[in-house]
């Protein structure tokens, strides 16, 4: 990998110490250049567990990707930085309360002077590091804090508030440390079955200054604080947004 590179694709300076200053920097530096984005999905595009491929397709090419690739490849670049990271494995919750396919979502533990945790391909997600310890984390996107689940060791809830239902459950996390080869069966699903919701529609997203742009399917959705536009994209503008607006060379 090389490292400069990396740091040129995320606009982003070598960090002098590997602390938790320079994490939160580099954490919402990578959100605000590289989009989560499942374009190889929808075009049926194999995605294998292969860091050297991710650096690619990323740096390379200077394309976004989603949580294997995207937390794969960060958590690559914070060991050669010379954080001390593992990959995690988290249990999505869908909008109607239920679970979706255990541990099918490749995330990060980061050990400072707490575990925090790291999160770069999720979309729409907390924007810094959030601390194991239950301490909420505040950004343009939302309030988060991480909830240990009772009674289970080592199990936590990524929340985000919600002024009316309060804290809503994002994900469930395990603390113990996970390969990315053993994200395979999760992967090959995501990638393939009908029933995952990333081969249903072009999803492509990135952070901004201050909220969002997303295109969902045909639709261009860009937030800004509290308010949230919608509209929808014309075939022959999908390149040329998904180029000028999400930084995606497709």
């Amino acid at each position: 990998m090389n490292v400069e590179a990396y740091l040129k694709r995320i606009g982003a300076s070598r960090p002098d110490t590997p602390d938790l200053a320079a994490l939160k920097e580099l954490q919402r530096r990578h959100m605000l250049h590289v989009p989560f984005e499942n374009l190889d999905v929808i075009r049926q595009v194999p995605i294998t567990l292969d860091t050297a491929s991710f650096y690619e397709k990323v740096i390379g090419r200077r394309r976004g990707g989603f949580c294997y690739e995207l937390n794969g490849l960060f958590s690559t670049l914070l060991k050669e930085l010379g954080f001390t990271v593992r990959l995690i494995a988290a249990t999505v919750a869908k909008p109607d309360g239920t679970w979706g396919m255990p541990e099918s979502h490749a995330t990060i533990l980061a050990e400072l002077d707490q575990s925090y945790l790291v999160d770069v391909g999720f979309g729409d997600s907390a924007r810094s590091p959030v601390p194991l310890d239950g301490t909420p984390v505040e950004d343009v996107s939302g309030v988060y804090r991480a909830a240990k689940v009772t009674d289970a060791d080592g199990l936590y809830d990524l929340q985000r508030a919600d002024e009316d239902e309060g804290w809503i459950a994002l994900y469930r996390f395990s603390t113990a440390p996970r390969s990315l080869e053993s994200f395979a069966e999760a992967c090959s699903f995501n990638q393939t079955s009908p029933e995952s919701h990333f081969t249903q529609k072009l999803l492509a997203t990135k952070a901004t200054a201050a909220g969002r742009v997303t295109i969902s399917g045909d639709q261009l959705i860009e937030t800004a604080g509290d308010v949230k536009s919608k509209r929808p994209l014309a075939p022959e503008e999908l390149e040329k947004t998904l180029n000028g607006r999400l930084g995606l060379f497709v």
